[in-house]
């Protein structure tokens, strides 16, 4: 699984001219999935990217987490974050998960997500997407199996 993270001032998905989601403060999550990962994965991440203290405080220190500053997130899946670029020039995507078990996991990560965050937008599954946003630092972070290990137990 991976999440890329970006604190934004605002962002939108537009498909077909029409904006479909918007938020303000809060992050944009461009999310991917393997078939190996499963609902357990998806908590982990989770877990982390609503506990992340990305945002500053009254000392410009990044100590505030989405919670405290009252934020909301824009969640799009983004098979192409498991493009493999190693041979050639034109990236494989093999690596993606199929796409029913993606959007299973997107489903329900989505549905956790609003369990804990007030405002919380998606993009459309599989749709051709406009993304537009305002990176707020610019502050991007990348949540992979590297950083957030999962036991295949």
């Amino acid at each position: 699984m991976r999440f890329l993270i970006q604190r934004v001032m605002d962002a939108s998905v537009e498909i077909d001219g029409q904006t479909v989601a918007k938020i303000n403060k809060g992050y944009l999550v461009l999310i991917g999935c393997t078939d190996s990962d499963t609902q357990q994965t998806a908590d982990l991440y989770i877990r982390k990217l609503i506990g992340l203290r990305i945002f500053e405080d009254e000392n410009g220190k990044t100590n505030l987490s989405l919670k405290d500053v009252g934020g909301s997130l824009l969640l799009v899946s983004q098979f192409t974050l498991y493009a493999d670029c190693r041979k050639g020039n034109r990236p494989g995507f093999t690596g993606a998960g199929d796409p029913g078990h993606a959007k299973m996991l997107y489903d329900y990560i989505t549905a956790r997500c609003r369990e804990q965050v007030p405002i919380v937008e998606t993009g459309v599954f599989g749709a051709d997407m406009k993304v537009r946003l305002t990176n707020d630092g610019p502050f991007t972070i990348l949540l992979d199996e590297h950083i957030l290990p999962v036991s295949k137990n």
